[in-house]
């Protein structure tokens, strides 16, 4: 989904519906180190086209149970945005939801917004003090 761009900045909303698999047969991984491998690699993808100094916020929700509270992790830039934050919001959310199941079908939308870098303007190359 894409939102109307507005000078000067460009913001997009790309939702993914996403179900996370349990660890295969013979994976000698535990549970959870698995889910947050599973979840660095689900936001690698996703933020995989957004700048670093781009403004991005992330919402997640339950398909199954969407009256349920959704994650929401706030707009920061996307160089400030780690694995470790993401798992962090998701672990606290997740726990005070006695309903959200992180194997359901997940709803996850990011929203990034394109920061303006620079001045904004061209500036034509010229030589002080010299005619051109």
């Amino acid at each position: 989904m894409k939102l109307p761009d507005s000078k000067p900045f460009r913001a997009v909303g790309r939702e993914l519906i996403i179900r996370l698999l349990p660890p295969a047969a013979g994976d000698s991984s535990d549970a959870i180190t698995h889910f947050q491998a599973s979840v660095s690699d689900l936001f690698d993808y996703a933020l995989r086209d957004v700048n670093d100094s781009d403004m991005v916020g992330i919402t997640i929700r339950n398909e199954v149970n969407l009256p349920d509270k959704a994650i929401g992790i706030s707009f920061s830039r996307r160089d400030q945005l780690s694995d470790e934050v993401i798992l962090s919001v998701f672990s606290k959310v997740a726990q005070s939801n006695a309903r959200f199941n992180a194997l359901d079908r997940l709803i996850v939308v990011i929203y990034s917004v394109r920061m303006p870098v620079g001045f904004g303007k061209k500036q034509a190359l010229r030589s002080k003090g010299r005619p051109s």
